[in-house]
């Protein structure tokens, strides 16, 4: 596995995790303040491209990296849990890592 895979995965899982904030924070103005109703109707349209983005290159990962659809469920469902995909990428990428780096040691022996 390329260690490209694994770091558009963690970009996309930190940019959607900021953007789910944001968008929280923007649906309390506008539901608990009656304010920025336009701004949250941007951030919502933005955060929901970045997240099928974001889905795409974690099913992506999860293919390669082999994992079993239980944990690849949780990992694409983490995207929509504010503040879950800073822990689970963290969790991804101690569990990925050992696989690029046999992947890069296997290639360096051939």
């Amino acid at each position: 596995m390329k260690p490209s895979v694994l770091t558009r995965y963690r970009v996309m899982a930190y940019v959607t995790a900021v953007m789910l904030l944001i968008l929280c924070v923007c649906m309390i103005f506008k539901y608990g303040f009656d304010k920025g109703e336009d701004l949250t109707l941007v951030v919502s349209q933005i955060h929901g491209v970045l997240f099928i983005i974001y889905l795409v290159f974690a099913f992506d990962l999860g293919q390669k990296a082999r994992w079993p659809f239980g944990k690849l469920l949780w990992v694409l469902i983490s995207g929509t849990i504010p503040t879950a995909a800073f822990f689970v990428e963290r969790k991804v990428v101690k569990e990925v890592e050992p696989l690029i780096q046999g992947a890069s040691a296997g290639t360096a022996k051939a």
